[in-house]
């Protein structure tokens, strides 16, 4: 099972959830800072000492070493994302802050030593506080402005540096995370839809925007949108059943069709007909974003969901919902695993699109326990993490060989990190073992695991590993 010539192998983080040194060199407060247990509860006024993501896994001071095992696993690429509050504190700042600019300077050059390509997410759900507190975040229409500063200041900083960029993170959870992914203090249950699907807007011009000035400023980039991808099954054959699973479809669909078609489709501009929805847009956005579509589409995969009239109700912490399965196994988390699932959304996504696409997520987080290594050190015997991404990267070949163009695939959480969902580090995804635990103790010494040299030998064959 070879894989295409240049196939982009590598890992994936979030500033928010590694870097920590959340208060130094002119970084201001984030969303991220004031929610001590990720999405499961509201935010706190301030930053509260059990919030893990303060201190991350210090890999602000630490991503020399990190990157360093990152080309020993033999990275083509490294997602990590830039905290627009290093850059701009309260995100309506007139001038940016250096000392966050050259932060990423550094990072970004440390990848090129060893020849590792930054992929780069402009925003992930880390909305700087000030824009949550004072705007109510992507609701008001200022934001644009805010967001086209931050980018603008990016691109000509690290053009020549980066030539993969991703706009939002997981755009579509705004949907149901609306403080996580939009940064809006409004609780959900408050919230209109009109100004839901209203940020919703504002974001679609502003990842319109950043394209298109990424095409000027750096002719050579890519810049694609990301989505939660969730390939959603009938519980039953029933036309009711099947009705539901395109009804479902169609709100995670919108994000994508936005991004590569560039215009609102027709079962969006019916449902809010229906809902008495009003959106904004005027002739200028509209030309906006028909003419500024993204280069690819990347997306996360973890599982997949069901939809129907009687099913139960899903209990994991998935951001999106939906139904159980009964026909998959689920990890500790509640999360369904289904290998399958993504060689379907693979092949769904480019029948739909005609877009290259990247994995940029995929992973299993589980409560791994550190072990002695035989030889005087420390690692830990993660065959069910071995398992996971084998089946995982066995069906992204058969995508392959069903034609679809794949750029890359990048691991969640390649070095274990702060969870987004739950603010907890025994929820851990990474190859790499961090001695740091949920009550915020431990050494932050790295140790790889049996995954890091398995992982090594599939990047090193191109997948050919994959067969063994």
């Amino acid at each position: 099972m070879k894989f295409p010539e240049g196939f982009l192998w590598g890992g994936a983080v979030a500033a928010n959830q590694c870097e920590g040194a959340y208060n130094e060199d002119g970084k201001g407060l984030d969303i991220q800072d004031v929610m001590p247990k990720g999405v499961l509860t509201g935010p706190t006024k301030e930053p509260t000492p059990d919030n893990l993501k303060l201190a991350g896994i210090d890999f602000y001071h630490r991503y020399k070493e990190d990157l360093k095992l990152f080309a020993e696993m033999g990275f083509k690429v490294f997602r990590t994302s830039i905290a627009w509050s290093r850059i701009f504190p309260n995100g309506d700042d007139a001038e940016p802050n250096e000392k966050g600019l050259q932060f990423y300077d550094d990072l970004f050059d440390e990848c090129h030593k060893y020849g590792i390509e930054p992929l780069v997410t402009i925003s992930h759900y880390e909305t700087p506080l000030h824009l949550a507190e004072q705007y109510n975040g992507w609701v008001n229409h200022d934001l644009i402005g805010f967001y086209e500063r931050y980018v603008r200041t990016i691109f000509n900083r690290y053009k020549g540096k980066v030539k993969y960029w991703l706009t939002f993170n997981e755009i579509n959870s705004v949907l149901r995370q609306p403080l996580l992914s939009g940064g809006i203090l409004t609780p959900r249950e408050e919230l209109s839809l009109s100004d839901l699907y209203q940020a919703c807007h504002h974001e679609f011009v502003a990842s319109a925007l950043a394209t298109k000035l990424a095409h000027e400023i750096m002719p050579d980039a890519k810049v694609g949108c990301m989505i939660l991808a969730l390939p959603i099954y009938p519980l039953t054959p029933a036309p009711d059943d099947v009705l539901a699973v395109m009804e479902a479809n169609h709100f995670n669909d919108f994000f994508g069709d936005m991004h590569v078609r560039g215009r609102y489709p027709g079962y969006m501009k019916r449902y809010f007909r229906e809902q008495g929805i009003t959106v904004n847009v005027t002739a200028e956005e509209e030309e906006l974003l028909a003419e500024n579509t993204v280069d690819f589409v990347s997306f996360s995969y973890y599982s997949s969901l069901c939809e129907g009239r009687k099913g139960k109700e899903s209990e994991s912490a998935n951001l999106m919902g939906g139904k159980d399965n009964p026909y998959l196994k689920k990890s500790e988390w509640g999360w369904t695993i289904d290998p399958q699932g993504l060689r379907y959304v693979l092949n769904r996504y480019y029948d739909r699109w005609q877009k290259p696409l990247f994995i940029v997520e995929n992973g299993l987080g589980a409560k791994d326990v550190l072990v002695d290594d035989g030889k005087g050190g420390k690692t830990v015997e993660d065959d069910y993490r071995i398992e996971f991404l084998h089946d995982h990267l066995v069906q992204l070949g058969e995508a392959i060989k069903d034609g679809v163009p794949v750029l890359g695939y990048t691991t969640w959480g390649c070095i274990d990190l702060v969870s987004a969902s739950t603010a907890q580090m025994s929820k851990r995804y990474g190859f790499i073992y961090v001695d740091r635990n949920d009550d915020g103790t431990g050494t932050l010494a790295r140790y790889p695991k049996k995954s890091f040299y398995w992982y090594q030998k599939v990047i090193a064959s191109n997948g050919a590993a994959l067969d063994e």
